[in-house]
């Protein structure tokens, strides 16, 4: 079994998401994580998979969104996963590609999450996109200031020194479609040397479609080509890579307990 363990499901039209949970399970994705990008969104997210099996959620500010919104209290995000629905915090990050909210805006949200995801015991996805040097030293501020947390890189895109910063802290990487792109040489390198029990798939569907679906709306069922772009890289069996990425999905997101 395969979890997408990143996705967007509310981005899908009510009347296909059925068709859309159904050809994921038919692909062998037997959970979803969809994520939260707003406190508004999170709450949506919640009430549409609090009756799907195998379908959990995170809630969160995603930092294109930490302008539109006061500085969450961490304790209010912490409250807000009491739900057994709710496995995790975030996205939440820092994104200077689109530029959409100030750096320092995007900051003090970031270390919000991360204080709010100590105080759940629940992991963070981690959003980082043209930041790598902020990230790891928030992460590391915030872990020498306050403690460890649980956390993944959604998504990861970034350089060796990041990945490796995050595998020294404890945190895990997850890796989308973007791992099967021709031109993706370096972030396959990465993948194949990251250590095995550290490693995830997603899709952050509705974006980025692996090959050989590039340029459609992507969909969690997808998420089994970035598996087996993933055991090639590593040398390994399609079916070892799912035993493998679910068990660690297992120890990252002990909440989500299989119905």
């Amino acid at each position: 079994m395969l979890i997408d363990s990143h996705c967007h499901l509310d981005y899908f039209k009510d009347e296909e998401l059925p068709e859309v949970i159904a050809r994921a399970r038919a692909a062998g994705v037997g959970e979803m994580v969809s994520i939260g990008t707003s406190l508004e969104q999170s709450r949506r997210i919640l009430a549409l998979v609090a009756d799907q099996p195998g379908i959990w959620c995170s809630v969160g500010i995603h930092p294109q969104h930490a302008h539109e919104e006061p500085v969450p209290d961490p304790a209010d995000l912490a409250a807000m996963t009491q739900h057994p629905k709710v496995v995790g915090i975030g996205e939440s990050g820092l994104d200077y590609f689109y530029e959409t909210a100030p750096h320092d805006v995007q900051q003090a949200g970031f270390r919000a999450h991360i204080r709010a995801a100590r105080q759940a015991g629940l992991p963070l996805a981690i959003h980082a996109r043209s930041a790598d040097t902020d990230i790891e030293a928030i992460l590391r501020e915030e872990r020498d200031a306050g403690g460890p947390f649980d956390f993944l890189l959604h998504c990861f895109t970034s350089g060796r020194p990041l990945a490796e910063a995050a595998i020294d802290m404890g945190g895990y990487i997850s890796f989308s479609g973007i791992l099967t792109f021709p031109k993706s040489t370096e972030l396959r390198d990465i993948a194949r040397d990251m250590p095995a029990d550290r490693i995830l798939v997603e899709t952050d569907s509705p974006y980025l479609a692996p090959a050989p679906h590039r340029g459609k709306r992507n969909e969690p069922g997808w998420v089994a080509h970035t598996a087996a772009t993933l055991a090639a890289v590593r040398g390994i069996a399609p079916e070892a890579l799912a035993d493998l990425t679910t068990a660690n999905f297992r120890r990252l997101y002990p909440k989500a307990i299989a119905a």
